[in-house]
């Protein structure tokens, strides 16, 4: 049994394609930090060093990730740079299940507990996050679950009008009312019907404003407060969304949006365009978040659930060739 046995054919070819440019810019990359070397020495880390870093994995992890190895090098006394890349993948993998929480599953469910199952989604505008919601509505849809959809980022026009699309095309319910509406009731309402309907996931939009610290505090505080009237463990996930492509941007993003809320799930979107893949395991490693799902295309079937293994085995895949 491989290491993709539990993936759908379409999903490794999915998760393939979606990592191809980091592949090739990474690993290329490598190639050339290593050429004329036959030792990992000082020179050959610190070519490493920057390679990583340049694939945004982060300045703070990178620095971890090369102190492993070298640590291994000095324990083992002699390892060639033909070995480097399997080192660096088993150091990659074992920091990914670090900072796993327990809960990574193979597909679109959640954990056991009363219904419905709450998602307050959260992210800057432009990142993908209202695109990311209907794609959630759509494979939970797949997976035989009843959703219910909430349009609380009642700032935008367009937020409002983009998930009414989504829900159509889904055929998921959705709960709306006007632009400038408080998104709290919108909130309220949204698990209201979700409850009467024994809908078994709630999928809540927010404004993606980068609000000063006090006044994103304020507005998703009041979200919750409400939720809780209803239910008082809702909701059970405040879902991240950042834009993969950003690369040190979305650090700066989670930094903000972690220290504002309660954020415990992470979904990158826009992995497919590139070369920053990197910031997967950057983020990961700095918020001790979970990242809980991945884009890799435009498709609804392109948003997958993270699975470290999976990621790390595809990332490498081939890597000899490159």
């Amino acid at each position: 049994m491989g290491i993709f046995s539990f993936l759908k054919k379409q999903d490794k070819e999915s998760l393939n394609k979606g990592l191809e440019k980091t592949k090739e810019s990474v690993f290329s990359k490598i190639t050339r930090a290593i050429a004329g070397k036959s030792t990992i020495d000082d020179d050959v880390l610190d070519n490493l060093e920057q390679v990583l870093v340049e694939a945004d994995v982060g300045v703070d992890t990178t620095l971890k990730i090369i102190d492993r190895i070298q640590a291994r090098v000095t324990r083992d006394k002699y390892i060639g740079t033909s070995e480097l890349k399997r080192i660096l993948r088993e150091e990659i993998a074992e920091l990914l299940k670090e900072n796993e929480n327990g809960n990574e599953t193979n597909g679109f469910d959640f954990p056991k507990g009363d219904k419905p199952y709450v998602i307050l989604v959260v992210g800057v505008n432009g990142v993908g996050k209202t695109t990311t919601i209907g794609k959630l509505a759509y494979n939970f849809k797949q997976a035989g679950k009843k959703v219910v959809l909430g349009a609380a980022d009642t700032f935008r026009a367009a937020a409002i009008d983009q998930l009414k699309i989504w829900a159509e095309r889904t055929q998921t319910d959705i709960v709306c009312q006007d632009m400038g509406s408080d998104p709290a009731s919108v909130a309220f309402d949204t698990l209201k019907s979700a409850i009467a309907k024994q809908a078994d996931v709630v999928i809540i939009d927010t404004a993606g404003r980068l609000h000063n610290k006090v006044g994103l505090m304020n507005e998703l505080g009041k979200i919750r407060k409400v939720l809780q009237k209803l239910m008082p463990e809702a909701p059970q996930e405040v879902l991240l969304v950042l834009d993969a492509s950003t690369g040190q941007n979305a650090i700066e993003q989670a930094k903000q949006f972690t220290a504002a809320t309660d954020v415990n799930a992470l979904a990158l979107t826009k992995l497919d365009g590139t070369a920053k893949g990197g910031v997967v395991i950057g983020i990961s490693d700095m918020f001790k978040i979970p990242v809980k799902y991945i884009g890799l295309g435009e498709k609804a079937e392109d948003l997958q659930v993270f699975n470290r293994q999976a990621f790390v085995e595809t990332l490498f895949e081939n890597s000899d060739k490159l």
